[in-house]
């Protein structure tokens, strides 16, 4: 088959195959130190796979100009969902020292969600307030020893601070399961909808500062975070919002929402696959 014609009649899956590529490619290079420069407080590299993968996503739900067969439809999702699922930017080729960095970087966006948790009470009726008052009673102090813990290991960042670090954020995102699951209680329409959007910022952040957690542990470490975790993310899946998380990434890392949804899908499925 001539190769040109291929990819003039069959240009999306010819776009596929090249940012499948792009993101492998990059993912190789970032795992070997490899940079190619730096843009901005990231990489080329990064920005590469960041790239790459977003528009991955784009052409995964873009409409078809001609119609094509189921599967070519069903093949074409799953190279998309494979490339997905390759290493990403912010969770390859760090060393401890920026993970260290990177958690305390989200400190901010941390305590600002937690004021708001403690904000939102007042936007309840009393009997709403109360079950989300004890659902959430826990956030301050948690928020705390994470945080402290955080600074902690970018001071020094040994195994024995690493092993407080990862209770420390295990617990946290318990007690953050464990709220979204007393949300369930509260069937006022309007109250439901202020206690979710707080908690779901916490949880966004609580998700995201695991993940990072866990890329600088060992398998042994991360199946003994697993099992202490005994409220599952599948459990909580319902009251998650995706789109919430997405743009708490996307503005803190100061990229596309596009790139963050893809972020944020494969931080939430890898957390599933460790046990979380």
């Amino acid at each position: 088959m001539n190769p040109i014609s291929n990819i003039w009649n069959h240009p999306k899956t010819s776009a596929t195959g090249v940012l499948i590529a792009v993101v492998t490619i990059a993912g190789v290079f970032s795992q070997q130190g490899i940079t190619l420069g730096h843009v901005g407080n990231g990489t080329i590299v990064t920005l590469a796979s960041a790239l790459g993968t977003a528009f991955l996503g784009l052409l995964a739900r873009d409409p078809v100009s001609q119609p094509i067969s189921s599967g070519s439809t069903a093949k074409l999702g799953a190279w998309a969902l494979i490339a997905l699922l390759l290493p990403l930017p912010f969770m390859v080729g760090c060393s401890e020292t920026s993970v260290a960095q990177n958690i305390v970087n989200w400190t901010p966006a941390l305590e600002s969600a937690v004021a708001t948790v403690d904000s939102t009470g007042a936007l309840l009726v009393p009997a709403d307030a109360a079950i989300f008052a004890a659902a959430t009673a826990g956030f301050d102090a948690a928020s705390s020893v994470l945080v402290n813990e955080a600074k902690a290991y970018l001071a020094n960042p040994t195994a024995s601070v690493l092993a407080q670090l990862q209770a420390a954020v295990v617990t946290f995102q318990q007690n953050v399961n464990a709220s979204l699951l007393s949300a369930a209680k509260i069937t006022n329409p309007t109250s439901q909808a202020h206690v979710l959007n707080a908690i779901n910022g916490v949880a966004t952040i609580v998700t995201a500062l695991l993940a990072l957690v866990t890329s600088v542990s060992s398998k042994a470490e991360v199946a003994r975070m697993a099992s202490e975790s005994t409220i599952k993310l599948a459990e909580v899946r319902t009251y998650q919002d995706e789109g919430k998380a997405a743009a708490v990434v996307a503005a803190h890392y100061g990229e596309p929402v596009e790139v963050a949804q893809a972020q944020v899908a494969q931080v939430e499925l890898s957390a599933v696959q460790a046990g979380f």
